[in-house]
């Protein structure tokens, strides 16, 4: 199999169809041997019925499998997905990607020309269900509206720990299993939970250090429909909270152990400046949503090693507690 189609979902019932659609239609100049994978990430509404239901369809017939991970984030969805798939490369939409037309052959194509390619992203315009705020641009590469030009080009060349989007992202499968380790450090968006955001970065830092390249195909575009429930305050909020919490472990990948310490005081420090200069710079427009989420961001990154320090020694004492419970009922049978 040449491309597998990954579509991490939680409660995408209502989704799916019209990403199906768009798959059905896709148009080829070649004859591309490809597939589509729906990992269900344990979702509560019909998710599944939904695939049986395109699988007994003709344009589906032997091409649409589905596969279930019960443990919650996309993080553990997407490993899932590369031991299931068949596919060499693995190219992931979100149950709220729409794929142009074309999307399937200028993954393959791609992949022909740049065998040494581990990863390469995808244009992403947004479908808005409501207009965004004002100067919505400088935050839109966060909920995954990109647009880095018309020309391919390979990321670390520019710039050394930017990365594409995990929508619309293709990794080849031999890359992902010599580079990235089995058990993730973040779990990622888990139901509706963002704390776990970054799990993307975390996986494209670790193909980074293992030496693949990591490319911009803008050939590959899709359309990301962004509902107005994540136009409001409160969730553009917590995402960029959840960012920020997630920047010491994507951080962290890039450093061997006995650095690490010198690069959390060295961020530390960087962050407050960051934080404090913003701050003051932009006080008079504190009223603007993207101005408070960008010193949500600095103020949460600040604040991510103290996080991650206090999440491991919360499950340290669950672990110890939990033992003990063991040892205590064996004692007490």
């Amino acid at each position: 199999m040449d491309i597998t189609v990954v579509i991490c979902t939680y409660d995408g019932a209502s989704r799916l169809p019209n990403v199906f659609n768009r798959l059905a239609d896709q148009v080829f100049t070649a004859d591309i041997a490809w597939n589509i994978l729906v990992v269900d990430n344990n979702s509560q509404d019909q998710t599944a019925q939904v695939v049986r239901q395109y699988q007994g369809q003709p344009d589906f017939a032997d091409k649409l499998q589905y596969a279930f991970e019960p443990k919650q984030g996309l993080a553990f969805a997407r490993r899932c997905a590369v031991q299931a798939a068949s596919g060499e490369l693995l190219a992931f939409l979100d149950d709220d990607n729409l794929p142009d037309l074309g999307w399937v052959q200028a993954v393959y194509e791609f992949g022909q020309q740049h065998p040494e390619a581990g990863a390469y992203g995808s244009q992403i315009i947004g479908g808005y269900e409501v207009d965004p705020p004002p100067d919505f641009e400088r935050i839109a590469c966060f909920l995954a509206v990109i647009d880095r030009g018309s020309q391919p080009f390979r990321y670390d060349l520019l710039d050394r720990w930017l990365f594409p989007a995990g929508a619309g992202l293709v990794v080849r499968r031999r890359a992902w299993l010599t580079a990235v380790p089995r058990q993730p450090k973040l779990s990622g968006v888990s139901a509706q939970a963002l704390t776990g955001k970054g799990e993307d970065i975390e996986t494209l830092s670790y193909l980074r250090k293992a030496g693949w390249p990591i490319w911009h195909n803008p050939k590959m575009q899709i359309e990301h429909m962004i509902g107005r429930d994540r136009m409001t305050p409160g969730y553009l909020l917590a995402l960029f909270q959840g960012v920020g919490l997630s920047r010491y472990h994507t951080r962290m990948v890039r450093f061997r152990p006995w650095q690490q310490p010198l690069a959390v005081v060295a961020y530390g420090l960087n962050d407050l400046r960051c934080w404090l200069q913003y701050y003051m710079t932009h006080f008079s427009q504190r009223s603007s949503i993207v101005i408070q989420c960008e010193l949500t961001l600095r103020y949460y990154s600040l604040l991510s090693p103290f996080y991650s320090f206090f999440q491991r020694l919360a499950n340290l004492i669950d672990q110890v507690w939990a033992a003990g419970w063991s040892v205590a009922q064996v004692d007490s049978s």
